[in-house]
Parts: C-alpha cells; sequence; structure tokens
C-alpha cells in the first residue's frame, strides 16, 4: 500500500507538533508538511499536493470551514476536520461537513488529555485511512431545481435502483 501524504493545518504549533508526532507512530502515514493558516495551508496544498488534510476551525485570518468551501470548490480533496468545537451535533460540525468534509474529530481536552490519547490516536489514524480512499470529486454535489421533483432513468439500463429515506416529526434535522 501506498503512503499516505497528509498535510496538518492548525494555528497552534503545539498542536501540529503533537499530531506530527503521534502519526509517526504510523507507517502508512507521511506528514508532508503543516500550515499555520488557510493562506500557507494553500500554498502548500499547490505544493506538496496531499491525499488527506487535517483541518482546525477556528484559526487566524480565515476560519476553517470558511477555508473548506474553498477548497472544495477549487481543488476537492479529503478533509478531516480536528477541533474542539467539531462534536457530534454541533452546527460547526454540520456545516463542516456540508461543505464537503469527509469527517470529523474532536481534539482531546487538556483535563482528560492523558486517558483519551491511545483512543484519539487509534480514531485519527483509523478516519486519516478511511478519508485517503474516498473520491471527493465523485461526490460534488449538483444543483437540482428543489421545486420540480424529478426522477431520471437511463433508457439503455433495464435497473433501476431507488434510495428512499424517511424521517418522522423532527427527523428532517436528524437526516440533515
Amino acid at each position: 500500500m501506498k503512503l499516505i501524504k497528509v498535510l496538518i493545518v492548525d494555528d497552534s504549533k503545539l498542536v501540529r507538533e503533537i499530531l506530527k508526532e503521534i502519526l509517526a507512530n504510523y507507517p502508512l502515514i507521511c506528514i508532508v508538511g503543516e500550515a499555520s493558516d488557510a493562506f500557507d495551508a494553500r500554498d502548500k496544498i499547490k505544493l506538496l499536493n496531499p491525499d488527506v488534510i487535517t483541518l482546525d476551525v477556528e484559526m487566524p485570518k480565515m476560519d476553517g470551514v470558511t477555508f473548506l468551501k474553498n477548497l472544495m470548490r477549487l481543488r476537492p480533496m479529503p478533509v478531516i476536520m480536528l477541533s474542539t468545537l467539531t462534536t457530534k451535533g454541533a452546527d460547526i460540525t454540520l456545516q463542516a461537513l456540508e461543505a464537503g468534509a469527509v469527517d470529523f474529530i474532536t481534539k482531546p481536552k487538556s483535563s482528560t488529555l492523558m486517558g483519551n490519547l491511545s483512543a484519539f490516536n487509534n480514531a485519527l489514524y483509523n478516519q486519516i485511512l478511511l478519508a485517503s480512499k474516498v473520491n471527493v470529486g465523485a461526490l460534488k454535489r449538483t444543483n437540482v431545481d428543489e421545486t420540480t421533483p424529478s426522477l431520471e432513468m437511463s433508457s439503455t439500463s433495464n435497473e433501476h435502483h431507488i434510495i428512499a429515506l424517511g424521517a418522522s416529526t423532527g427527523g428532517t434535522e436528524a437526516l440533515r
């Protein structure tokens, strides 16, 4: 299996160093660079061509979600959001996933760091492995006229597939 090239984007030098140290223990991962803000990340992406990016939400000059939206528009690639703000159900997490993030990982808080460090390390590694296999370009959304539902079937195929999602009261937010 080829090495997975990872770019770490976080405004904290300490966090970048910790992530590099954690990921150095996994032979399939190669840290190709690090960036302290979105503009630095943009330049490093062009130069280093990473397979996966870990991206902080809170950064100076441009926040991570805004950068993610621009990145997905110009050069889609697998991104894992990594922040103390990205927790299951958090608005910022849903915004990041809607913008194109493959997944999110919550940074461990300093008060519980030692107890959760092993779990965090494994989760980060597994998310990078999974993210590296995602074809983000194939997932690009197309604009659909929401006022007119349509179902287009290919006339050359005898197979038809329908995917249905349903929800009860309050379930629309769960589907989102």
